[in-house]
């Protein structure tokens, strides 16, 4: 199974927070759903900026914690590496996961 490091951050870039994940769209949607859960409300952690898929457990475990000693400069050159401007890649990621079950949930018309 599939398995996310991701970095999330505020409206403002203020915070970073690394994660680990195996539903990055649940995981999320659960930070917005919980915006006052973990911050107060200047600082919702809402926007994903970047974002690893690994294929095992062990791998995104020994990346994650890797990517989690990193300085403050570090992550932002990271980030800055494939998200130059900072953009919200949640959308994508809602997309490719509506794009997947269309795909394969389409039934298969006859023109007789």
């Amino acid at each position: 199974m599939k398995k996310y490091v991701f970095i999330i951050t505020d409206r403002n870039r203020n915070n970073l927070h690394v994660g680990l994940s195996a539903n990055i769209v649940g995981t999320m949607n659960f930070y917005r759903k919980m915006p006052n859960l973990f911050f107060d409300a200047g600082q919702q952690l809402t926007r994903l900026v970047y974002f690893e898929e690994l294929n095992t457990e062990n791998e995104a475990e020994q990346r994650f914690r890797f990517i989690n000693r990193f300085t403050r400069p570090q992550k932002e050159k990271m980030i800055r590496s494939v998200n130059s401007d900072w953009i919200d890649l949640t959308p994508g990621l809602n997309y490719e996961q509506l794009r997947s079950k269309s795909f394969t949930s389409q039934s298969v018309l006859s023109f007789a």
